[in-house]
């Protein structure tokens, strides 16, 4: 019998595009040789588009969707769909046998669903384990929780080369710097003064250590500004770089420090270490990297649960150096100029 085919739409963010990849890597392994569609915002959907599992990725929004699947007859067996934008689950419904989404606020559009999942209460449960519940409703079930990002062997070969010109061939450890995250999100953002006297002080215990600044274009007021307080010791790429491109120069690092934000997701997906700095409302335990073998969280201080008006400059630089300093001793190797080191998940 044919292995049947799925459709996933999951129209978000880079972060929570990234966080239902366990989901569909569960989808994959449960039905090996199954046709797996992604659909998800235009601008987004690049980050899952190199995964060998997924047999197509595209884009949809809930403006498109009313115009698509109209005329086709059902392509897919089986759709899940996250979140609750009606066109999107009746989209789905058009295409798909079979329909599996979270409780929408329509009555008869749930009528209409195979399965309808309550949604958990608000921060009880990890962002992973809440998106995997669909494909649970299926019977499918996730041997990883790991967040999964492949870097082709044309972006790694770009990314190398980019290294090599950017920074001597003595520099290391190289250590990547993401300094805010989204505009709606700000709450999250580490005082970029913070993030300076941290650089200065890994400088003072490695010699040779250099810096990679990500970021978009709307932080270029801090990135810059970090960029001539370490001076040629560290490369700016905010806005400089496609979000691939910057995810491929992340894979050949060896540290990441950076605030919860979409690139943060990114690079749970290597196996190197990652230092995440985490608001109080939002901690590592509901959105931090999972079944990763070097993730140092640094937490807020304050309790779960505070409001967004807490400050980030609570962190202390001590806290998230300490962390650093435990990343870089324990699992920093000797290593030629620029290898690669990455594994795929």
């Amino acid at each position: 019998m044919a292995e049947p085919s799925f459709l996933v739409i999951n129209v978000s963010r880079i972060g929570d595009t990234l966080l239902a990849t366990p989901a569909i890597r569960a989808i994959a392994q449960a039905h090996p040789g199954a046709r797996i569609t992604v659909l998800g915002h235009p601008k987004r959907i690049e980050v899952v588009e190199q995964l060998a599992f997924i047999a197509r990725a595209g884009g949809i929004t809930k403006n498109s969707a009313p115009w698509r699947g109209r005329l086709a007859p059902r392509s897919y067996d089986d759709a899940i769909v996250y979140g609750f934008d009606e066109p999107l689950v009746a989209y789905a419904l058009r295409v798909a046998k079979r329909v599996v989404a979270f409780r929408q606020r329509d009555d008869a559009l749930n009528r209409r669903l195979y399965r309808v999942v309550d949604v958990p209460p608000f921060q009880s449960e990890h962002a992973v384990a809440q998106l995997l519940r669909l494909p649970a409703a299926l019977d499918i079930h996730a041997s990883s929780r790991r967040l999964a990002y492949e870097v082709s062997a044309s972006e790694r070969a770009w990314a190398t080369a980019r290294m090599a010109a950017d920074f001597p061939a003595n520099a290391g450890p190289l250590i990547g710097l993401q300094v805010a995250s989204f505009p709606t999100k700000a709450y999250r953002d580490w005082p970029v003064e913070h993030f300076a006297e941290l650089a200065q002080r890994i400088m003072a215990r490695w010699p040779h250590a250099h810096f990679l600044i990500y970021g978009g274009s709307g932080e270029r007021r801090r990135t810059d500004w970090l960029k001539g307080q370490l001076g040629a010791r560290a490369a700016l790429y905010a806005g400089q770089l496609t979000l691939r491109q910057t995810a491929a120069l992340m894979s050949l690092t060896d540290l990441y420090v950076g605030v919860d934000t979409g690139p943060t997701h990114i690079m749970s997906a290597f196996d190197i270490p990652l230092v995440g700095l985490y608001h109080c409302y939002s901690p590592s335990r509901l959105i931090g990297a999972l079944d990763h073998p070097c993730f140092y969280p640094v937490d807020h201080p304050r309790p779960h649960g505070c409001q967004i008006d807490v400050p980030m400059a609570e962190i202390s630089v001590d806290t998230v150096d300490a962390a650093v300093n435990r990343a870089l001793n324990s699992h920093l190797r000797p290593r030629g100029a620029h290898e690669v080191r990455i594994r795929h998940h």
